[in-house]
């Protein structure tokens, strides 16, 4: 037995509902388990489980136990204590984990004085120590910082510094790097490695990203349908992969879709010299941007947080003016500064990367998916409209009936095919995808990038596909441009580009993907 935390038979329920039947797994002083599998597998609520933050009509059963203390058996006041100090948690986004009021200071000095009870002036000298530790020092990241003024990856860095603010015995790291371009994830994961062999503490790390934990957790737990369904040591388990579930879990990962070759058209959309300024920045944050997008192509747009891609996204949308260059939309030029004509918008629709906050959860979803219709000259009315939509659905893998339910009513993945049915229901020539498969896991990602390819030789569109996740560029363009510092510093054949790229920040991007191969080698 592990000296740190012994989980056993730990069973959840909802009302009459199992989430989790007979969970149990140790985790050792300065050991890295990783908790894999599905939306819905469990994993989250084994993490809330552990937390003592279940839903008001969950109840668990089993043993908990850290360092010998049988949390199941500690009242809510002894669990407060020991939340932030003894078990801290990391969650996904870093920007609903954190008070959008309250400078960078004062959140993570919280944690110190609330358990500690020491002084403001004493919490904040250790909130700006912390800070130093996860790669923030004040000298460059002062202490009045708010979290809108920082990047994803530096407010990550903040949620990671409250968490080991007090130097916690177990960590529960929650997909804290699925929002990440890859090379910031490098950077956090190297911090949280780093972390753990400094302070000798446990981490458990949730995530639906096989080649990550491969690389990084020293035992993996596979998890499906609220149970564990293969364990051990994390190479030799994935060398070996007894359970089917594993296996699928492992090809769906390094899914690669069916499509057809770049296709051969005319230019569809030409961008030529694109600047976009922001006043007070340094400098532009699309800088010159030229490049062209044919009929019936799959392009792909990859960066680091911060590069300029979707930025150029809503330049692209009429949704910010641009300073310089033009656009090009099938042989009609929109000079900068100007308007989106309508005539295009009506051809051109977006997919955004998180599907329910791009939807309004108070509509049902015939209606949501009808949005787009404003933009038609003629727009579909009752029946006829009522079957353009039960029609998207279906192209979708949903079902007309979809149309009378709510959005909270559906997984992520079958949200994600709703945004893209909206983004269908006027038939558009053109579909920018930003960000639209990131949050998903992998099996949920691969049937929607088979769908994606399925549409595009179906109705001839083409997609201008904008992603962090170079894994998914490469299943589904034919094209790939990468973008830095509002540039583009490289573009090619998507194979070629792969398999031999020039720019040495494209290789440093290559380098930084994780990769199940790359990890067991």
């Amino acid at each position: 037995m592990s000296g740190l935390l012994q989980v056993s038979g730990l069973s959840v329920t909802i009302g009459a509902l199992p989430v989790l039947r007979d969970v149990s797994f140790d985790v050792a002083p300065g050991e890295i388990l990783g908790l894999i599998g599905e939306s819905g597998s469990g994993k989250s609520m084994t993490a809330l489980a552990l937390m003592d933050l279940l839903p008001p009509r969950a109840r668990r059963s089993g043993s908990l136990r850290l360092e010998g203390t049988e949390l199941t058996a500690l009242t809510e006041a002894r669990m407060c204590g020991l939340r932030g100090r003894d078990i801290a948690m990391v969650f996904q986004e870093p920007m609903t984990a954190l008070n959008p009021v309250l400078c960078i200071g004062d959140q993570v000095a919280e944690t110190v004085r609330l358990h500690t009870g020491a002084s403001r002036a004493e919490a904040r000298a250790r909130a700006a120590e912390v800070l130093e530790r996860v790669g923030l020092p004040p000298a460059e990241f002062p202490l009045s910082r708010y979290p809108h003024e920082l990047s994803g990856g530096q407010r990550q860095r903040v949620v990671i510094a409250m968490a080991i603010a007090l130097r916690p015995k177990l960590l529960i790291c929650d997909e804290p790097t699925t929002a990440l371009d890859v090379t910031t994830q490098a950077r956090i994961v190297a911090l949280l490695r780093r972390l753990v062999a400094e302070d000798g503490m446990g981490m458990i790390f949730i995530t639906h990203d096989l080649g990550l934990v491969a690389g990084l957790a020293d035992h993996v737990c596979i998890m499906r349908g609220g149970e564990i369904v293969e364990r051990g040591p994390t190479a030799p388990l994935f060398r070996e992969m007894r359970h089917p579930y594993t296996r699928a879990l492992a090809e769906a990962s390094e899914h690669v879709p069916a499509r057809k070759p770049a296709g051969a058209g005319a230019p569809l959309l030409e961008i030529r010299d694109l600047v976009r300024r922001y006043a007070g920045a340094p400098g532009p944050a699309v800088d010159r941007v030229s490049f062209t997008l044919r009929r019936g192509e799959n392009l792909g747009l990859v960066g680091e947080s911060g590069c300029g891609k979707s930025t150029l996204t809503r330049a692209l949308l009429g949704l910010e003016a641009t300073q310089g260059g033009s656009i090009r939309f099938d042989g009609a030029e929109i000079p900068a500064g100007a308007p989106v004509p309508r005539a295009v918008r009506q051809r051109m629709q977006v997919v955004f990367q998180d599907p329910y906050g791009s939807f309004n959860p108070r509509h049902r979803v015939e209606r949501l998916v009808a949005e787009p219709f404003h933009l038609l000259d003629r727009p579909p009315k009752g029946r006829a409209r009522r079957a353009r939509v039960a029609e998207a659905l279906e192209s979708v893998g949903l079902s007309a009936a979809d149309a009378s339910k709510y959005i909270h009513e559906f997984s992520g993945g079958q949200r994600q095919r709703i945004a893209i049915a909206r983004a269908l229901v006027i038939r558009p020539d053109l579909i920018i995808l930003d960000e639209a498969v990131s949050a998903l896991d992998v099996s949920i990602r691969a049937q929607v990038l088979d769908l994606l390819a399925e549409l595009s030789g179906r109705f001839g569109m083409s997609y201008l596909f904008i992603s962090h996740d170079l894994g998914v560029v490469r299943a589904i363009t034919d094209r790939v441009m990468v973008m830095r510092a509002g540039r583009i510093v490289e573009e090619g054949a998507t194979e070629a580009l792969f398999r031999a790229p020039e720019h040495p920040y494209t290789r440093e991007l290559l380098a930084a993907t994780p990769s199940l191969a790359t990890a067991l080698a």
